[in-house]
Formats: C-alpha cells, structure tokens, sequence
C-alpha cells in the first residue's frame, strides 16, 4: 500500500525527485536532503509501514543486508571511519517521519554527531525479572 499523503512513499515511488543512490523493485535509498554527515542515507520501502512494528517480514528481512551493501559503499566512497544503522519508531524514539526508514550514518573521528545516551546502572533484581518476563512473553507463555 502507498499512502497518498506520506512524503516517504511519494519519495520511495519517485513522485519527487531525489538523490537516488539504489532501487529495487522493493526499496528506494536516497541520500538525505537534512544531512547528518555528508553521505547519510535512508532506506526507504516503496510500500508504506508507519514502524518497525507494522512492517511486513518479507521486507524486514531484506532490510538489513540492504543496509550491510549501502553502508559498505558509503564507507568506501566518503572514507568514513565508521557507518551508523538507525532505525527510530515512535516520537519519543525520534521517529519524525511516520513511514519506516533506516539511517545509514557515515562517521568520522571527531565529528561531533552525537547519537550517544547516558548509561544507567540498572537495579540488578529488576533487571532479572524483566528478562524473565520477556523471555515467557517470546515464548509465547504470555
């Protein structure tokens, strides 16, 4: 499905024009139009997913190794140190456009991009009941 209003479908379905790096029948990869870094990426579907969450397995599994080949050719091409994979779903995540995308971020020493979170020091006994919570719930133990 394509979303009449979703600025992402229009730009993964070539209604506007882009800096058009890769495409198959799949996926659109342009180069973004408000950089991180000179050379940073998004993969776009040409179907419409708001997240992570509603994406169809079929593309979801052909997301990364999309990501592994654009983030190895950027790297080469803009001799990047270093290549972030981002992918944001929900506002309180930083997902702005409500279309799934993925970041690929090239990364130089001493850029300044920051994509860093202060670590906390979890409470060692709520951490364990949470992993077993979440390990009966992937089980499907409820």
């Amino acid at each position: 499905m394509i979303k009449d209003d979703c600025i992402f479908c229009k730009l993964a379905n070539g209604v506007f024009p882009t800096n058009k790096i890769y495409e198959d029948e799949d996926f659109t990869v342009i180069l973004d139009a408000s950089p991180a870094n000179k050379g940073h990426a998004l993969i776009l579907p040409k179907q419409h997913f708001d997240c992570l969450f509603k994406l169809d397995d079929e593309i979801a599994a052909k997301v990364l190794p999309l990501a592994k080949k654009i983030g190895a050719a950027i790297k080469v091409e803009t001799k990047a140190d270093g290549i972030n994979i981002i992918q944001n779903n929900g506002a309180a995540a930083g997902q702005t456009v409500f279309h799934f995308h993925t970041h690929i971020v090239p990364r130089y020493d001493n850029d300044n991009v920051g994509f860093e979170w202060r670590q906390l020091t979890p409470d060692e006994d709520e951490q364990k009941e949470l992993a077993e919570k979440l390990a009966k719930k992937l089980a499907g133990e409820n």
